[in-house]
């Protein structure tokens, strides 16, 4: 029996040190382990042999500040994660081992007025065959990451009144897919989840404070602090939609009045075009046309991107973040849209912490919030579950 402060306990919480180490950044040199641990380069070297020969880790030959070194992975056979992401239009999953790869990735679009069970149904299908096509049993799953548009209570499961899937509010999607599934399944916001996507494989890798924008038919931020997401005691930290820029603003979803999201969301920016744009233009297509010279376009692009900073200004002042990371499709608009944020930020936030914001694109795209939701499963795994197994084979990465 292991007693707290032995030799055996003490090892035994260094080699779940490492695997954590490995396990949240995806691969690692033995000196990066080092570094991010604590342990000696001895020690380290000593727990990376044991895992490897008991087939928890893969050993891989790289390069480092020119040097030759050693990368550190986990085995590609030690499990799989499973991400889902629920958008206003889409469903998207993605299939991934333990060593941050990407083994299968499918996006079908989506009714938003369907039910939820119809929605449930689909994504069950759609996981189960992306399973299948891994060749990997479904009893390798360790977990699945689940997105939704939405808050989510973090007592009750449940998601929140949303006007963007409407026939889902006060259901419990967790609880609901891992009735379906049999696996754990980890629930979270899809700003929440595209702040982890960016975070682990994006524009905010070497971050440890930032704030992710995410602009769609609604507004949304996901924080991070510290490393970790900030849901906020109650799950609905972040709702940087509703910050009030007029009180004799339009009147939003939620009943107040000029909110930050009838300024800068879909559904209220692009009636502004549609007159002289026609009735089908989307946010993508006005970015594309903006990229291209459209003066309108490129109006209404710098006028949200002013209205955004506003709210990224409030953020700075409150949190001091070192980097905030704009997301979905407004992203592709690159300076057109950050320019602007970056001169409200400068306008309206403390100069010292203006000084210090990086404000960048996200560089996943449409796929940020699904590769957060496997990213929500590796950080919520436990690491004594993975102390064993078996070795994997090659996957393209996920970056």
């Amino acid at each position: 029996m292991e007693t707290p402060g032995s030799q055996s306990s003490l090892h035994r919480a260094n080699l779940e040190r490492v695997v954590r180490a490995v396990r949240m950044a995806g691969s690692l040199t033995q000196a990066e382990i080092a570094r991010s641990t604590g342990l000696s380069a001895a020690t380290v070297s000593n727990i990376v042999r044991e895992l490897k020969d008991g087939g928890t880790v893969e050993v891989t030959p790289t390069s480092a500040g020119g040097r030759r070194a050693r990368s550190v992975s986990l085995s590609g056979d030690a499990g799989i994660v499973v991400g889902v992401d629920f958008g206003h239009s889409h469903l998207r999953v993605a299939v991934g081992n333990l060593a941050h790869q990407v083994l299968a990735e499918e996006v079908e679009p989506i009714d938003v007025d369907a039910s939820a069970a119809e929605g449930f149904d689909r994504a069950e299908v759609l996981v189960n065959r992306l399973i299948e096509a891994t060749g990997i049993g479904p009893g390798k799953v360790i977990g699945v990451g689940l997105g939704v548009p939405g808050p989510i209570d973090v007592e009750s499961g449940t998601l929140g009144s949303t006007a963007i899937l409407p026939g889902w509010s006060g259901t419990n999607p967790g609880q609901e897919l891992s009735g379906r599934l049999g696996v754990p399944v980890h629930v979270d916001n899809d700003a929440n989840l595209g702040a982890l996507g960016e975070l682990v494989w994006g524009g905010g890798r070497g971050a440890s404070d930032l704030a992710y924008i995410k602009v769609a038919s609604g507004v949304g931020a996901g924080l991070v602090i510290s490393g970790q997401i900030y849901r906020g005691p109650g799950g609905t930290a972040g709702e940087i939609g509703h910050i009030t820029l007029d009180e004799s603003g339009p009147v939003c979803r939620c009943g107040n009045r000029g909110c930050l999201e009838t300024f800068t969301a879909a559904r209220y920016v692009l009636p502004l075009l549609q007159p002289s744009h026609g009735q089908d233009l989307t946010m993508a297509k006005v970015v594309q046309l903006a990229r291209e010279g459209d003066p309108g376009c490129r109006r209404v692009i710098a006028d949200v991107g002013r209205h955004i900073g506003s709210g990224v200004a409030n953020l700075c002042n409150l949190l001091n973040p070192s980097r905030v990371v704009l997301g979905g499709d407004l992203a592709e608009a690159g300076e057109l849209v950050l320019g602007p944020i970056r001169e409200s930020v400068s306008r309206y936030a403390i100069p010292s912490a203006a000084r210090q914001l990086g404000i960048v694109g996200g560089t996943l795209g449409g796929r940020a919030e699904v590769l957060g939701a496997l990213a929500l499963v590796l950080s919520e795994m436990g690491d004594s579950t993975l102390l064993g197994g078996g070795q994997g084979a090659d996957a393209p990465a996920l970056a």
